[in-house]
């Protein structure tokens, strides 16, 4: 039994072993066919690569072939056209070497000649000279004139032609200019007055309270005169009480402190206790309304024309000119005019109005401190204008509204012209007799100074002078010229109100008698 178990066991084993060697060959067939077929398939696959390989190859030596023709006839191609290139240029230069030949040649031919004409004007110039020199001796000889006088003669001659031709030149566009000028000015201005009317009331330095009754002088003198001496003291005003029926008179060139001295005399009457006291009392509010007063009238001032932005202390000064007379003509409303003067000719000049306008109102600002500061106005002015914070163009306007400096803006121009229209209105001013007289002297003495003037006459209040000239010395053609010269050296001279016209009259007279 055991035998038999062993045998199969054997067997079992026997049969495994034949069975793994059989299914092992099989396997071994079949791995040995399956690597042949793949053997054969990656041979195919590289006879395929290396065919579609040469193909691709034959391709590409073609297409390189192909390429190197094409850049071998593009190179060839360039090389002719850079070589035909290079010939044309070769043709051009041996051309313009020869073209360059030939013109130096003929420069060649040209210097020959130059040269030999050189030759031949020096001999010339040298004949010439000896000619002229001989000539000059000949001259010199007839006329008896050496060669420095002829040339002084000669100049001379020159000199006078010349003046005469640049005198007519001269008359001529002065004409042309002074015509078209005066038209277009007169225009701008007469419009300008037309459209600005003022009243004019000549001021004075004194000033008259009514008095109820002759009694009341008795009590404004008080007891020794103390009432009296009291108010003059704190006023400074001159009480003028004389035979002159129910009036006091209040002297004084201070027309600010006469304001002062007549509100308080005229609110001491009102009250009827006159005593020093009181007196202190009055003036010290009479000068409180005084400054209120002021500072209204400067900003009415500022209001009518229309001038806004000033410095407080600007429109105070303003108020201060209402008590301030030049000429008789009251400065505020002198201003106020010239302010809108000033405006209008702007307005027709297309330039700033309201820089005009403000420039004209405080052109005469420095005649307000000018009793209390050494200076004239006008420098009182300008200092006045820098000092509250003006722009230039004002001030400058301030500085040449008299011709102290030249005007260098049309506003500070225009701020001139107004000033003297508003001062040469009829009856806006009047001077003593003693200055106008002297003015009128100072007008004839500048004219006769002048080499030509036989006689000069002032007319017109002094508004006009009239030249009568030497009609062998001074010409028509001269006779604008010494106009002009003798209204400068009147500009340069003469302090006036407005303009003064200065007339040139030459005649020729041809007197004979019938005998």
């Amino acid at each position: 039994m055991e035998v038999t178990i062993i045998v199969s066991g054997v067997l079992v084993i026997l049969a495994l072993g034949i069975g793994g060697f059989v299914g092992w060959i099989i396997r071994k067939n079949a791995s040995e066919k399956v690597i042949g077929s793949a053997e054969e398939e990656a041979k195919r696959i590289l006879d395929n690569a290396q065919t579609a390989a040469e193909a691709k190859k034959r391709e590409s030596v073609v297409a390189a072939k192909e390429e190197v023709m094409q850049i071998r006839n593009d190179a060839e191609k360039e090389v002719r056209e850079r070589r035909s290139e290079v010939q044309r240029l070769e043709r051009r230069v041996t051309q313009k070497e020869e073209t360059l030949d030939r013109k130096m040649e003929t420069l060649e031919r040209k210097e020959e000649n130059l040269h030999r004409k050189e030759e031949e004007t020096e001999k010339l110039r040298e004949n010439l000279t000896a000619t002229v020199a001989k000539q000059k001796e000949e001259l010199e000889r007839v006329s008896g004139l050496s060669t420095e006088e002829a040339k002084q003669i000669l100049l001379h001659s020159v000199e006078v032609e010349v003046q005469y031709e640049s005198a007519i030149m001269i008359k001529e566009i002065e004409t042309r200019a002074k015509e078209e000028a005066e038209k277009r000015a007169k225009n701008i201005i007469s419009l300008a007055i037309q459209r600005c009317a003022a009243d004019h009331v000549a001021e004075t330095t004194v000033s008259v309270v009514a008095l109820p009754s002759d009694e009341m002088k008795g009590r404004i003198i008080g007891r020794e005169g103390r009432n009296i001496r009291t108010l003059e003291t704190l006023t400074g005003i001159d009480l003028i009480i004389d035979d002159t029926p129910e009036a006091v008179i209040l002297s004084g060139f201070d027309p600010i402190r006469r304001e002062v001295a007549r509100i308080a005399l005229e609110k001491l009457i009102a009250d009827g206790r006159i005593h020093p006291a009181r007196i202190e009392e009055m003036v010290e509010k009479a000068q409180k309304e005084v400054e209120q007063k002021i500072r209204e009238e400067g900003e009415q001032a500022t209001f009518d024309t229309g001038v806004h932005g000033l410095h407080p202390e600007i429109i105070k000064l303003l108020g201060r000119l209402k008590f301030r007379t030049s000429y008789g003509q009251n400065v505020l409303k002198h201003s106020i005019e010239v302010s809108h003067l000033a405006g209008l000719m702007a307005a027709e000049l297309g330039v700033d109005v309201q820089l005009a306008k403000r420039a004209g109102l405080l052109h005469d600002i420095g005649k307000a401190v000018d009793h209390d500061t050494e200076g004239t106005h006008v420098q009182i002015g300008v200092d006045l204008a820098k000092k509250y914070k003006e722009s230039t163009e004002v001030i400058h306007a301030i500085e040449a509204h008299h011709g102290d400096v030249e005007a260098k803006t049309i506003v500070a121009v225009l701020v001139s012209a107004a000033d003297a229209v508003s001062a040469a209105r009829p009856g806006a001013r009047r001077e003593t007799l003693e200055s106008y007289i002297k003015r009128l002297q100072k007008l004839e003495e500048i004219a006769d100074t002048f080499e030509g003037v036989e006689k000069s006459y002032a007319i017109q209040a002094g508004r006009e002078i009239r030249i009568i000239v030497k009609p062998d010395k001074v010409d028509d053609i001269l006779a604008p010229r010494v106009a002009h010269e003798i209204s400068k050296r009147i500009e340069d001279e003469l302090e006036y109100p407005g303009q003064i016209k200065v007339v040139v009259i030459r005649e020729t007279r041809a007197v004979d008698f019938a005998k």
